[in-house]
């Protein structure tokens, strides 16, 4: 074993260094936070290459007194702590007396300063740690601090740096957290010779967030004012209908300190619970304030994770500050009093105070505005719930949001049945000379009609290829003419499926008989690999341009890895563009889709990309394919016509690919004649 040694001041400021830098964004949060401390209300950042070559932080603050400059650069020498006191409720953002001395040892500094109380400032260059000039320079109050070459002496720290790209936007996402952190101060990021952030430093956490994240974010936001307990929680929490499927935009600070705390996320999820989707999360931007000697600050080198004395009344305060929030900016309550079916169900006083509301809203005669509600009250309801199950049986499985065109198609269609004066019996017949037209030739009989023609049903069960099924499965199976038998038998002809349809359990499973054998086939599985496959064979086929063009808020780290692989969106039906940083313009997407889907989709589609390390194309396309089929396949519990339900139980009988869901469930599951006989004691 070898001896101990003590390590020489230059190697152990080195290990030191290590654990406060770690890359260029880290020294831009010590310099930024020195800033703040020092009472600056506006700062400027620049980087160059990601901050790996050059880094200038610029601000208005106190400044530093000549005597204490060569002092600052000292390992351990603070202005902020002087006994172990004050270690027990710190209020600044720096305390150990860090920064400046282990950004020193790993990089080339340059310090301009001039204290508020001097009337001229002070050039003073470091280098590696070894002071190279002290000198008089002419310069306003403030302090100004250029950092070049980090790790420049340190190679094998240099070469596990990122591209400049992603130190970049390292860098940038310090910047948007301390500038939600303290609206107070204006701060502005340039980054390669181009602004990137400029906020307006007015004390509004709300013009922060518009800086930081834009427009459409801050519109779908709820104001949080809340205390309990002493712990107050300030900020902006996003609408029950804004969520987004994951955490990514959940920022937390604690005494204006951006923090890490899973108690609080916790909170905000509990809260959520009852308003929010399954699967879904809300954004947030809160401040937590409470007592400095109730929380630990100093349990992290980077200080962005916490420790609380008790976390028990800091769950309490998150969980009823947005609670409280989510009831107060409820609107549904508003719209459920003007909607017609709801003025129905009041009261006539309740009614009178409605309708007198409306005449001051609309400025109309009192007498007319009631006499209209009395004609509504008294209009007989019109069920339109057949008309809507027709509409439905010839409206093809894959097509039903295609496009504006397929629409017409369908309207011309009601236009010609004349559905509203028609009778049922004349509209079943009329359905079938439709889809007689456009289907692949079969006829549906029932079981009594094979029966007593004495034909046999054909069991040839070979698979017909694909490609002969129509991409937009039009080939939907029509209902017999008598539209009393439930039971429906298809007699195959040129190699066509024989099965009888039974009918459809929960609304999930499709039942089927064929060859003595019952099958429970589970709907949402089998459409969503029928999704699955078209969507690898030909998923830009299934692409149809929006109307209105969607724009994506991300986070900035996902951005940057979605950026660069915009073509992967592209392979999948998406045509999306850089509407800049960080922001997606979303221009088509896969006609399954529709708009809250699409935004959700890209911003799950881009947080993969960029948790996935390995750069393997394939694995990327196949779990983009698994979301959208998932997405856009018919769920369980949604109710679905007889023509739907006999056609996919059909395309599952023709093709021996579709017998597993993309994520592995089976797709359907058989029941024997023999086993069924055996339960009721018959064999």
């Amino acid at each position: 074993m070898g001896r101990i040694n003590v390590l020489n001041k230059h190697v152990a400021e080195l290990i030191a260094a290590g654990e406060v830098v770690e890359r260029p964004s880290s020294v831009i949060k010590e310099l930024v936070e020195n800033s703040i401390d020092a009472g600056a209300t506006a700062i400027t950042v620049e980087i160059k290459n990601g901050g790996t070559t050059f880094m200038r932080v610029t601000d208005n603050g106190h400044g530093i007194m000549r005597d204490d400059i060569k002092n600052a650069f000292l390992r351990h020498a603070t202005s902020k702590v002087l006994n172990e006191n004050d270690l027990e409720s710190i209020s600044t953002l720096g305390f150990r007396g860090e920064a400046l001395a282990s950004v020193s040892a790993v990089a080339k500094v340059e310090l301009l300063t001039c204290a508020d109380c001097e009337d001229l400032g002070t050039n003073y260059i470091i280098h590696g740690g070894e002071e190279v000039s002290f000198s008089d320079a002419g310069c306003p109050t403030g302090t100004t601090i250029i950092v070049r070459d980090l790790f420049y002496n340190i190679p094998a720290r240099q070469k596990f740096l990122k591209k400049d790209v992603a130190e970049g936007n390292a860098v940038s996402l310090v910047m948007d957290r301390i500038a939600l952190s303290h609206p107070e101060v204006s701060f502005t990021f340039i980054r390669d010779s181009k602004q990137t952030l400029k906020t307006a430093g007015d004390g509004k956490l709300r013009s922060a967030i518009y800086s930081v994240y834009g427009r459409d974010f801050t519109n779908s936001l709820i104001d949080v004012d809340y205390e309990l307990d002493g712990i107050r929680v300030e900020g902006f929490i996003s609408r029950p209908e804004g969520a987004r499927p994951n955490r990514n935009m959940q920022t937390f600070f604690v005494n204006n300190r951006f923090v890490k705390s899973r108690t609080a996320s916790a909170a905000v999820d509990e809260a959520g619970k009852g308003s929010v989707m399954v699967g879904k999360f809300l954004s947030c931007v809160l401040n937590v304030s409470m007592a400095f000697n109730a929380v630990d600050v100093n349990v992290h080198p980077a200080k962005i994770e916490v420790r609380f004395i008790n976390e028990r009344p800091l769950f309490n305060a998150v969980y009823h500050a947005v609670k409280s929030a989510l009831i107060k900016g409820d609107k549904r309550k508003e719209a459920l009093l003007s909607s017609p079916a709801t003025k129905q169900n009041l009261n006539p006083f309740e009614q009178f105070d409605l309708r007198a509301r409306d005449v001051k809203k609309n400025d109309m005669p009192q007498t007319l505005n009631v006499e209209k509600t009395e004609y509504i009250k008294s209009e007989p309801k019109v069920d339109f719930s057949d008309a809507t199950d027709k509409r439905n049986k010839i409206t093809p499985i894959f097509n039903r949001k295609s496009s504006v065109a397929d629409s017409r198609k369908i309207d011309d269609v009601f236009a010609a049945l004349d559905i509203i004066k028609t009778t049922d019996e004349e509209i079943e017949e009329k359905l079938s000379v439709k889809h007689n037209s456009d289907l692949v030739q079969a006829k549906i009989i029932s079981e009594s009609e094979v029966k007593a023609s004495g034909e046999s049903i054909p069991s040839d069960n070979s698979d017909i290829d694909n490609d002969s099924i129509p991409s937009d499965n039009s080939d939907a199976v029509t209902q017999t003419q008598d539209p009393s038998i439930e039971k429906l038998t298809l007699v195959n002809i040129d190699s066509e499926p024989q099965f009888t349809y039974i009918g459809e359990a929960f609304r999930t499973y499709i039942i089927i008989e064929v060859n003595k054998e019952l099958i429970l086939i589970d709907k949402h599985a089998l459409h969503e690999r029928m999704i699955y496959e078209k969507l690898k064979a030909e998923a830009v086929n299934y692409s149809q341009m929006l109307l209105t063009p969607l724009t994506v808020v991300l986070d900035k780290t996902v951005y940057t890895n979605v950026v660069d692989s915009l073509e992967l969106f592209y392979e999948c039906g998406f045509d999306v563009e850089d509407f800049g940083m960080p922001t997606l313009l979303v221009r088509s997407a896969p006609q399954y889709l529709e708009g809250e889907d699409i935004t959700d989709t890209i911003i799950e589609m881009a947080d993969h990309i960029s948790q996935n390390k390995r750069d393997i194309r394939s694995e990327k396309m196949d779990w983009i394919f698994h979301n959208i089929a998932c997405r856009a396949a018919i769920k369980a519990g949604n109710k679905s016509t007889k023509e739907e339900l006999v056609d996919l139980a059909k395309k599952m009988l023709l093709d021996d690919t579709l017998r597993y869901c993309p994520h592995g469930r089976p797709v359907c599951i058989v029941l024997k004649k023999s086993e069924i006989e055996k339960q009721f004691g018959r064999a």
